[in-house]
């Protein structure tokens, strides 16, 4: 390319020469049952919930076919955009995306933990 459409992208900088623009802090996961020292995100508190049998509802809004979906199955991961569950009538295993996510309904008590202290509902 000859320069003339892109250009390099630049970062403020402090005067140093070393960027003002950080990543997002350290998450600090001090036991692998409760939630970083962040607030109660859906990933967190659906990562909290992992192996338990749920209901989890989406809608796909550009789905002709099937716009709502239902998936019925177990949390086996849960990440910042994404939900993995497996089914154990089937087998199968499913990698959703969070975006299309409504809600989700848990077949027993969910565990949640808000302000640091373990609780149950």
């Amino acid at each position: 390319m000859n320069g003339n459409f892109f250009s390099t992208p630049t970062f403020p900088s402090n005067g140093s020469g070393t960027s003002t623009i950080s990543p997002p802090g350290n998450i600090n996961f001090s036991n692998s049952n409760s939630l970083p020292m962040e607030q109660s995100y859906i990933e967190n508190i659906l990562r909290l919930n992992k192996g338990k049998k749920v209901k989890a509802y989406f809608t796909y809004p550009d789905a002709n076919e099937w716009r709502d979906k239902v998936y019925d199955g177990v949390i086996e991961e849960a990440g910042r955009d994404h939900l993995i569950m497996s089914d154990p009538k089937t087998g199968d295993w499913y990698m959703l995306r969070m975006i299309y996510l409504d809600y989700v309904t848990f077949e027993e008590r969910i565990n949640y933990n808000h302000d640091y202290s373990e609780k149950t509902y």
